[in-house]
């Protein structure tokens, strides 16, 4: 497993990395002090996972999250002192995946990283192959590819999982404590908020606007529509 740290604080990649160390022997640390430096080592690195400060000393955090998204769907987790609901909700509305309060527990962030990589593991559903969903999306489980009016859509895992699980489920109302299971896991604390920022990512890349795919069941849960 290799990891990327953007954190302008040296004493923080030295912390986690010893960390990692004691904890996770097998695991390989990359870093840097610079949101710039940190989109290239996510090009040329392959991390399996990112944990990403926003204060930087170049450029915001959000938009090194950005770029990153623009070719990637490395799982983000955001690591930062930043504590506002407002902050919490751009973060996650970004596409990250996890987001962490500073001063933190150092095992409590290695916990976290290993729930965002079980829950961004993506499986693909045994006994399935190519699936025509409707007249727009269709969907390769073999190789896990998304076409909307055959055009490649690119998912990050948790949206492809999402988009799995609902299609499993077709013109049937998935319940949000069934997608949370399913797609986030039972250890991940987040709320139904989680769904509904993956929800209106899902229906974008889809170009499901206004919702005829992915219908939403006021408190109970989603439906995908054949």
């Amino acid at each position: 497993m290799r990891a990327l740290v953007i954190e302008d604080e040296k004493s923080i990649i030295d912390a986690i990395n010893v960390a990692f160390e004691f904890r996770w022997p097998d695991a390989k640390l990359i870093a840097s002090t610079t949101g710039k430096k940190g989109i290239l080592l996510v090009r040329t690195e392959s991390p399996d996972i990112v944990i990403l400060d926003l204060n930087l000393p170049d450029i915001s955090g959000f938009d090194v999250l950005k770029e990153i998204r623009e070719f990637s769907t490395v799982p983000v987790i955001i690591l930062t002192v930043r504590s506002d609901d407002e902050d919490i909700l751009k973060g996650l509305e970004g596409g990250a995946d996890d987001y962490i309060i500073k001063p933190f527990n150092y095992m409590t962030l290695l916990a976290r990283v290993r729930a965002v990589l079980r829950r961004t593991e993506v499986i693909p559903f045994v006994g399935h192959h190519n699936n025509v969903v409707n007249a727009r999306l269709k969907i390769d489980f073999v190789n896990q590819k998304v076409k909307v009016d055959n055009r490649l859509v690119r998912l990050t895992p948790i949206e492809y999982k999402l988009l799995a699980l609902l299609t499993k489920n077709r013109d049937q109302i998935v319940p949000y404590s069934s997608i949370m299971g399913e797609v986030w896991g039972k250890d991940f604390a987040g709320e139904t908020e989680s769904i509904r920022i993956c929800v209106r990512h899902l229906r974008k890349k889809l170009q499901d606007s206004p919702p005829k795919m992915i219908i939403n069941k006021r408190s109970s849960g989603y439906m995908l529509k054949s």
